[in-house]
């Protein structure tokens, strides 16, 4: 086994007993969605022109990759406290490799975040929604949901790495709740004016919300939509990729500087 891959293993270990020792934030995490769920379903979702069970069918996959999402936020704010606290310098210090740390980060957050899915897709169940498309195309939803969450994990990562303080990053991750707003994982961009709604269909999430939509129950791709949106699967790979290649390779270079 490489040196990398035995201490990145080590790494997602220390990340994961992290998460056992402090449950309430990944409590926390899964019931948000959940509770958006229930509310935005049954309040919302009289309002809008798809009332009831229909909406909470369009709602469920928005909510997934809005929580994909939330992977910056839980980068960052877990880096920052690593950096801030000293225990980065620790790790520099040990003969361990330098992208094993923000590696096993990523992973950890992967597997914590595919058993949080869980419970999300069982009230989703509960309250109308259905997988229509088949379980191989349910199985690609899930793989691609999982690839754009451990996307916007380094981003997080690196934008936790390069934070004045854990202050600065708890304020800046809690204010990226408005990227899903500003998507279609909510409501359907087609209604929206000519420049908002590009910047909904550009939003990644948009792709994200639009492919799990498609590969759970076929749903249709809105006229005139821009492309990540017209092609969720390549859109959503595309941008997941490109986070990756970018934020990766500076988080990694980051970490092993240390914050001078």
């Amino acid at each position: 086994m490489s040196a990398l891959a035995y201490d990145g293993l080590a790494m997602t270990g220390r990340q994961l007993r992290r998460v056992r020792n402090n449950p309430g934030l990944a409590i926390l995490t899964q019931i948000m969605p959940i509770n958006m769920l229930l509310f935005f379903g049954y309040v919302f979702g009289s309002a809008l022109a798809m009332p009831g069970r229909e909406y909470r069918a369009f709602l469920v996959p928005g909510l997934l990759a809005a929580t994909a999402a939330g992977g910056i936020m839980t980068g960052m704010f877990q880096a920052a406290q690593d950096t801030h606290r000293g225990v980065a310098d620790r790790f520099r210090a040990l003969p361990v490799s330098r992208a094993a740390v923000p590696l096993g980060q990523a992973a950890a957050d992967l597997v914590v975040t595919a058993l949080g899915t869980v419970p999300l897709l069982l009230v989703g169940l509960a309250v109308g929604w259905r997988i229509e498309g088949g379980a191989a195309r349910a199985l690609g939803a899930v793989a691609l949901l999982l690839l754009f969450r451990f996307a916007c994990t380094w981003l997080g990562i690196l934008l936790g790495l390069v934070s004045r303080s854990e202050e600065a990053a708890g304020q800046l991750g809690a204010s990226t709740f408005v990227l899903p707003l500003l998507s279609n994982a909510y409501i359907p961009t087609g209604n929206l004016a000519g420049w908002l709604r590009a910047l909904a269909e550009w939003n990644p999430i948009s792709a994200v919300t639009a492919a799990l939509r498609g590969l759970f129950g076929d749903s249709p791709v809105p006229h005139g939509a821009a492309w990540p949106v017209a092609h969720p699967v390549a859109g959503t790979l595309a941008w997941s990729v490109l986070l990756i290649a970018l934020c990766a390779p500076l988080a990694v270079r980051r970490y092993a500087r240390g914050e001078r």
